[in-house]
């Protein structure tokens, strides 16, 4: 039986990183050592290269949808709702 040291090594070195650091690694919020680490594992790591992809792309589609303001009446009925739930009674 062949065992690849190097696939090995990879799997040992691996940072494990979650999806809260892919999304400050996204949002550059990583300390130096960090970010080498995450880029290391993109790099070796190709399901995770896959889900930080996939991150990403969310992350831009999100950020060109265009926001439309709630209708008034929508407004007016929560905030009549949450003057009703507010009252404490004696």
């Amino acid at each position: 039986m062949h065992i690849n040291v190097s696939f090995l090594n990879n799997l040992l070195n691996m940072v494990n990183s979650t999806l809260e650091d892919l999304v400050l690694y996204m949002h550059k919020e990583l300390t130096a050592t960090k970010k080498a680490e995450i880029e290391s594992e993109l790099e070796q790591n190709w399901a995770l290269r896959e889900k930080y992809n996939v991150l990403l792309e969310s992350f831009n589609r999100i950020s060109n949808i265009k926001l439309q303001s709630p209708r008034l009446q929508t407004v007016n009925a929560i905030m009549q709702y949450a003057t009703g739930v507010s009252k404490v009674s004696s």
